[in-house]
């Protein structure tokens, strides 16, 4: 269950561009858990500022190779804070550019309605043939299933039904199609308006598990874009701050 790494570029402009005389593109990378939330802030940006944003989704350790490989990124959205900081240090980045734009929370999740409980003790019972997580060498958020697997003391015991998602989207299609009855995800993917939107969930305790601060840097390839600078500049305001509240993140 580890096909390949895809990488996905979308054009978010959906034709509500308002073009303006200095109107540009800008190519961003962003963490699998962030998609949903940047389309929406992403629309609502071109809408405000004319430009136009360009994104590859995928694990942070992944784009984190392809930007070292060249890949023309201007701005990343990490789904953790230590690659930005590397990057940072590597002299990959516009000097002062990096905060930190969510901190994303942990979820138990299964796509019946009835089979994760509140206090995730269908783990312990450990009556399921497979769990979902991502791959915890390149996503913060499999990284963080591991370690709330140890501190329950699990790890032994449930680690032969483990199923990697090379991220967490993967992480969560395995469980949204059947392949295992749960595992663990981003509570962006299966919330909204602090509501879970189907099937069940566990809101894993934040003390179990590393926070996860997630930070952007515009990347160096960005240094002269405006439109990078702009969407940087976006990010921090009330709008995209109201869109990454309602997607379950902290700030």
């Amino acid at each position: 269950m580890k096909p390949p790494v895809s990488r996905l570029v979308i054009a978010l402009s959906l034709g509500v561009f308002a073009a303006g005389a200095n109107a540009a593109e800008v190519q961003v990378a962003v963490a699998a858990n962030f998609t949903a939330p940047i389309k929406e802030i992403a629309l609502q940006f071109e809408k405000d500022t004319g430009h136009q944003v360009l994104a590859a989704f995928g694990p942070t350790g992944g784009l984190y190779t392809q930007i070292r490989n060249g890949a023309p990124f201007e701005v990343f959205f990490a789904a953790d804070s230590k690659t930005p900081a590397k990057l940072e240090a590597e002299g990959g980045i516009v000097p002062g550019s990096r905060f930190t734009y969510a901190v994303g929370k942990l979820v138990l999740w299964s796509s019946d309605g009835a089979y994760v409980d509140d206090k995730g003790e269908v783990l312990s019972r450990n009556a399921f043939k497979h769990l979902s997580i991502a791959n915890p060498k390149t996503a913060p958020y499999g990284f963080a299933a591991t370690q709330v697997l140890d501190k329950l003391g699990l790890t032994a015991a449930v680690g032969p039904k483990l199923v990697e998602g090379t991220n967490i989207t993967q992480a969560y299609q395995f469980v949204s199609t059947g392949n295992a009855e749960l595992g663990f995800v981003a509570m962006s993917q299966v919330s909204k308006d602090g509501k879970i939107t189907s099937g069940s969930a566990w809101v894993v305790p934040a003390d179990m598990y590393d926070p996860i601060r997630q930070d952007a840097v515009i990347l160096s390839k960005g240094k002269d874009s405006e439109a990078a600078k702009a969407l940087v500049d976006y990010l921090k305001g009330p709008k995209a701050a109201a869109v990454i509240r309602a997607y379950g993140y902290d700030l």
